[in-house]
């Protein structure tokens, strides 16, 4: 089974603000921008909504007025995609192209290939594991996480101490092409990030 992760470049701090504010007004903007895509999620999660999950535009009212949500954690995915879909509405959507499909570990094998060039400080794999800002719930899908400003800023400046080292050696780490690729595209997210002061990268696997 194939997976897909939507990135999106958006001021990190701004987006998180969004949650709980109870703006009305945002909640009016998105159900313009998405109506047609929250009626296509309440059909496709007919069952779900059946058994008692909000329907999109609850879970997204939820997250705006930071609440109530359901205890059922198997609820939980309608904020998920609640969130996304502010993040979606805040933020630039960022090539993926290397990421959407993938199968299996692939996050992880591309997790592996920044580590060769000495990137610690951000992965690629958080992305699938991680959680939306609190109080939005945690679910297992769409599994979120964000790279935050500072990492990002950490993370290009390891990148350069290995091209430098590299440049002394005149040998770079053995890396197959795909997944050198896939570091290249994510170091452009960073360096989309690194020019607008406050922007980080937050993204969705699905």
């Amino acid at each position: 089974m194939s997976s897909s992760l939507s990135v999106y470049l958006l001021d990190v701090a701004a987006t998180h603000a969004l949650i709980g504010s109870r703006d009305d007004q945002l909640l009016k903007v998105i159900r313009d921008d998405f109506g047609d895509d929250l009626v296509r999620d309440d059909d496709y999660h007919r069952h779900e909504i059946e058994e008692g999950a909000p329907t999109a535009d609850e879970a997204l009212r939820a997250v705006v007025h930071g609440g109530p949500f359901s205890v059922d954690r198997n609820h939980a995915f309608q904020y998920g995609y609640a969130y996304r879909r502010l993040c979606s509405l805040t933020g630039a959507f960022l090539p993926n192209d290397c990421f959407t499909p993938h199968k299996g570990g692939w996050l992880s094998v591309v997790d592996q290939g920044l580590e060769a060039l000495g990137i610690t400080a951000v992965s690629v794999d958080a992305f699938s594991h991680g959680a939306p800002p609190a109080p939005v719930p945690y679910a297992h899908t769409p599994g979120c996480g964000v790279w935050t400003p500072d990492a990002i800023a950490e993370a290009l400046q390891q990148f350069e101490a290995t091209k430098r080292a590299v440049d002394e050696a005149g040998q770079a780490p053995p890396l197959e092409p795909e997944v050198v690729e896939a570091v290249m595209q994510c170091l452009d997210w960073m360096r989309y990030a690194e020019a607008r002061p406050g922007y980080g990268v937050v993204g969705f696997r699905s």
